[in-house]
């Protein structure tokens, strides 16, 4: 199965959405992609994120949408019916890791602990969400792991800000973090998708097309 870090791999940095109109949703991704943030998470957390998720799947085919918040086999039936390329979840367990599986798209099942992360591995999962990464440890945790856990590979999103994000990308065992910092709730209320744009590049700038992080000091 195609991993999460491959749907767009130029991209280190996917936009967690939190949708509460679905009329905003095909002009949010168009600016998200615009910035060059294709790969963009819509959280299954209000009622309009189903409807925002075909939205955007029928409408702006440049971006690659998927489904967060996922925590049961419900939600990974929903979420696939409406078009998401991919799935999040903040956490697992043996039923939600078999719908995943069965979801025929890549997914991200959430870790916070080296046993959770040997637990996938021995399921034969690779690919992990480390949440929620700033207060589960951070940079310091995630390359702790990766002497160890070398096969695990993660996304981490909880917390992750413009400041910290370089960091994490800097580690050999992170392909891409999550966050919401290019989208602050002020600009989304006044629909300003002028400003999520030029933010989305900021945070596209992170990491240099042939995939070396960029440090904020050298920006």
């Amino acid at each position: 199965m195609t991993s999460v870090f491959d749907l767009a791999p130029a991209s280190p940095v996917v936009p967690v959405v939190v949708i509460e109109d679905a009329a905003d949703a095909v002009p949010l991704a168009r600016a998200l992609v615009a910035g060059g943030l294709p790969l963009i998470e819509i959280t299954l957390r209000t009622p309009a994120a189903l409807d925002a998720l075909r939205a955007i799947a029928a409408e702006v085919p440049e971006a690659v949408v998927g489904a967060g918040t996922v925590v049961s086999a419900a939600g990974v039936v929903d979420a696939v019916g409406a078009g998401a390329r991919f799935l999040v979840s903040p956490g697992w367990t043996e039923r939600l890791l078999g719908a995943l599986r069965e979801s025929g798209v890549p997914f991200l099942p959430g870790v916070s602990t080296a046993s959770e992360v040997v637990a996938l591995l021995e399921r034969g999962v690779e690919d992990m969400k480390f949440f929620p990464a700033e207060a589960a440890g951070g940079v310091p945790y995630l390359k702790s792991l990766a002497g160890p856990l070398p096969q695990a590979r993660f996304c981490p999103t909880g917390g992750v800000s413009l400041a910290s994000a370089p960091a994490y990308l800097s580690l050999p065992n992170v392909g891409c973090v999550g966050g919401t910092w290019m989208l602050p709730p002020d600009a989304l209320a006044a629909r300003d998708w002028a400003r999520v744009e030029a933010l989305a590049r900021g945070a596209a700038a992170l990491r240099t097309p042939a995939g070396t992080p960029v440090s904020l000091l050298e920006r």
